[in-house]
């Protein structure tokens, strides 16, 4: 059979953490043992991806729960899904549901089903990692500005709405987890966007599979996002995490790993980039000296922000 699924993974940490090879989250324990797993390729960043249909299938062993939940309420998910001291739903801004996963060593993340937004992830000291604008909407009239939209099945303009629809639509539980290792416990939420009435009323008329799991392993945030192909025709996307990062001043912040690389400016005109060459002439960190609007092609696995405290948020992917 084709190849139903393209992946892309991610895993973010905090500066001084032992790196390591990144391993998708994993997701386990379930009561009915009716979760799936799919095999998956990975996605070349930056570029499009063809999605090629199949029927098969394999399971996963030992999911909580992976029955789709449709729109419930906080206390309805928290019945259905809560993992005591792990995994726990209630009513965030303006009501909206979100899981909050909460690791052994301290550390915390929030995400709200509606975009599947990561809006808040802190370390064990307390310190937030991402940024959320003040004036973010939590109303759903806009998708919210802040934390860790996702941009699906555009990213940026094009022939759909500006960077596709998944980052204001409501999203599903599908699973919910935590490794019952006695000395890391890592919380677990697997969310679920399927085609409907929303992606076609945008002009998307391919039935698809979303699944983005989210995994906090210590001081380690995880996501796993996985596009399944459900119909009989093949079909193109883009994606993209549009992150928002925590800094002590734009002046102080830094990033490390894409010094010399070529990249295309969007200061000018978003519509019509230019193309800037690479350089072996600047071989220090990059720094935010001005208005900064860049597409890197050739971005590495790995890259490092440091805040401008001192600290710094170590950044690795694979598919993007």
């Amino acid at each position: 059979a084709m190849a139903t699924t393209k992946t892309m993974t991610t895993a973010v940490r905090t500066k001084g953490v032992a790196r390591g090879r990144l391993l998708s989250p994993p997701l386990a324990r379930s009561r009915d043992l009716a979760a799936w797993r799919r095999s998956a390729l990975g996605l070349d960043g930056g570029r499009r991806a063809g999605v090629a249909p199949t029927a098969t299938a394999t399971h996963r062993q030992g999911a909580r729960r992976c029955v789709v939940a449709s729109a419930a309420s906080a206390e309805e998910l928290e019945s259905e899904f809560g993992l005591a001291g792990s995994v726990r739903f209630e009513a965030g801004e303006g009501g909206l549901p979100k899981a909050v996963l909460t690791h052994v060593c301290g550390a915390s993340c929030e995400v709200y089903l509606y975009g599947a937004n990561i809006l808040s992830w802190k370390q064990a000291s307390g310190d937030e990692v991402l940024y959320v604008r003040p004036d973010a909407k939590f109303d759903k009239t806009k998708a919210i500005s802040g934390g860790i939209p996702i941009c699906f099945p555009q990213f940026g303009p094009g022939v759909l709405r500006q960077h596709g629809f998944a980052r204001d639509a409501d999203w599903s539980v599908g699973a919910t987890s935590a490794d019952y290792n006695p000395d890391d416990k890592d919380p677990c939420v697997e969310l679920i966007l399927e085609d409907g009435e929303l992606s076609r009323e945008c002009g998307f008329p391919h039935p698809f599979r979303v699944s983005y799991s989210v995994t906090l392993h210590r001081e380690t945030l995880q996501t796993d996002f996985r596009v399944i192909n459900t119909g009989k025709e093949s079909f193109d996307f883009t994606a993209a995490l549009h992150s928002y990062f925590e800094v002590a001043g734009v002046e102080n912040a830094s990033i490390e790993g894409l010094q010399g690389l070529g990249y295309l400016d969007k200061v000018g005109d978003p519509n019509n980039p230019t193309q800037v060459s690479g350089s072996a002439a600047s071989p220090g960190p990059l720094k935010i000296t001005g208005e900064t609007d860049r597409v890197y092609g050739s971005a590495p696995q790995e890259v490092l922000l440091n805040v401008g405290t001192g600290a710094g948020i170590q950044i690795q992917n694979d598919g993007w």
